[in-house]
């Protein structure tokens, strides 16, 4: 069973999970991704791991949305590892380019994580004179090992620039310059994008449902 509704409060979940989670693996191999969500659920006391660290395999994501991929990705790794698994899926929405790369941003990257090509590649298909607006979207799935899982999603909106501008963040961060700011994701620090991202956007949801 998933659950999709933001607005969930599960009372029962909240208690199961302050009584018996001591860890729970980030199912992910990104490790900057894994980085992110470990500030994330410093506040919890959690033991956290990553399917990078137990050797879990990456499932297929053959899901058509956010919310598909990351609840494949979180079950697959509760399955695997008999522990609470958190997945992320997430990715950039350009409205110009009809939505892509959407859930296929890290494939724009290609096997090597190159995301230089991938931020040039979307440069160039961009028009002269195309809406620059963009946003990312994150999809966080939290699984149980019986299969239980809840799904909760946020969103950043801001515009595209070029050429790339800073090395913090990761994946497209450079060429996101988030509304209401000057600076790039890649510009941005740490715990500022912690604060305003479509991830801290989609934790603050799961946390108030589970950890609040």
């Amino acid at each position: 069973m998933c659950v999709t509704d933001p607005s969930v409060d599960d009372l029962k979940s909240k208690m199961q999970l302050r009584q018996s989670a001591q860890k729970i693996v980030i199912a992910s191999h990104n490790e900057g991704k894994v980085d992110e969500i470990r500030v994330l659920l410093s506040f919890t006391g959690l033991d956290v791991l990553s399917a990078k660290q137990l050797s879990l395999p990456e499932p297929v994501e053959d899901g058509k949305t956010f919310i598909a991929n990351a609840e494949i990705k979180a079950k697959t790794c509760a399955e695997k590892s008999g522990l609470l698994s958190l997945a992320d899926d997430s990715g950039l929405v350009v409205p110009a380019l009809g939505g892509a790369p959407g859930i296929y941003s890290a494939r724009w990257a290609g096997p090597q994580k190159d995301f230089y090509s991938a931020m040039t590649l979307l440069e160039n298909k961009l028009q002269p004179g195309d809406n620059r607006h963009a946003y990312f979207v994150c999809a966080l799935s939290l699984a149980r090992p019986d299969g239980t899982c809840y799904t909760y999603e946020g969103e950043v909106h801001g515009q595209l620039v070029w050429p790339p501008r800073g090395e913090l963040g990761f994946g497209y961060d450079p060429i996101f310059q988030p509304e209401g700011y000057d600076q790039t994701f890649g510009e941005i620090s740490p715990e500022l994008k912690h604060q305003i991202s479509h991830r801290a956007a989609a934790f603050r949801l799961l946390t108030n449902a589970h950890f609040g």
